[in-house]
């Protein structure tokens, strides 16, 4: 047993879906939470500075003395993996766990991936698949208006700006009749159901939160380091707080009654 809590970083909400997933799977691990909505969006700046970024972020997570490191940031998880890789406790990103589950899922081998355009560039997703599995077609688009919706709360199925800008990104897997699609940001399973119907329901979504939180059980219990807790929450961002509980309440699906405080990773 350990009852130290998991630590879970994103570059802004986002990462709350994790954090959703993770009270499901491991409702008695308490949770660190890091948004480092102060610099958001990751997607968008160039390695170094996200590399620099990532090991902060995973710093402060350490200084909270936790566990388990999860990088809920899939622009962290394909720029900076060699980070996670040397942490003094587990660490994992998106990728590995997404890609294995792309892989078993598709049935036709071809497999479409969306991210922020740092992800896409870094083709770390496709790497890890193609490695799995050479015979794979693999189309990958940047999605990066995906942020601003979701944050902006405009995720109702019937939203007409969300429904209308879905379908112009989805339209190219379409047209490479994928049957598997990884949502390679923690922002887009907000929008699972309007990219669900407009691709159909014989394309399988691939929920990145959701298989790493799964990996993360499967390390702590083989490890034997689950926790024995009231599975509470602790959230910290680098920017204002205000308007934060609102929009954690979109991605945790949940009333959010924790207080959240703001810190600076800037060095004295």
């Amino acid at each position: 047993m350990d009852n130290r809590p998991i630590g879970v970083f994103d570059s802004g909400l986002g990462g709350l879906t994790a954090v959703r997933r993770l009270q499901e799977i491991l409702p008695n691990e308490d949770i660190i939470y890091f948004g480092d909505t102060g610099r958001v969006p990751y997607g968008t700046r160039s390695e170094q500075t996200i590399r620099n970024y990532a090991q902060e972020d995973c710093q402060f997570l350490l200084d909270k003395n936790v566990k388990f490191i999860i990088a809920a940031c899939g622009t962290v998880s394909s720029v900076a993996p060699d980070i996670l890789a040397t942490l003094p406790v587990p660490a994992i990103g998106v990728v590995q766990a997404t890609a294995n589950a792309a892989v078993k899922a598709t049935e036709n081998k071809r497999v479409g991936i969306i991210g922020t355009a740092a992800t896409v560039r870094s083709r770390s997703f496709e790497k890890a698949m193609l490695e799995l599995d050479a015979a794979l077609t693999v189309t990958a688009l940047a999605c990066p208006m995906f942020v601003s919706i979701v944050e902006n709360g405009w995720i109702d199925p019937n939203d007409e700006v969300a429904v209308a800008t879905v379908r112009r990104y989805m339209a190219p897997f379409k047209t490479a009749a994928v049957d598997t699609l990884i949502l390679g940001c923690t922002h887009f399973p907000l929008l699972a159901p309007i990219i669900q119907r407009e691709l159909g329901d014989s394309v399988t979504l691939i929920d990145s939160g959701e298989v790493t939180a799964r990996r993360c059980a499967a390390v702590l219990s083989e490890r034997d380091a689950l926790a024995q807790n009231n599975g509470g929450c602790r959230f910290f961002v680098s920017d204002q707080p205000e308007g934060f509980t609102l929009t954690a309440e979109i991605f945790l699906g949940r009333d959010v009654r924790e207080e959240v405080e703001m810190v600076s990773l800037q060095k004295g």
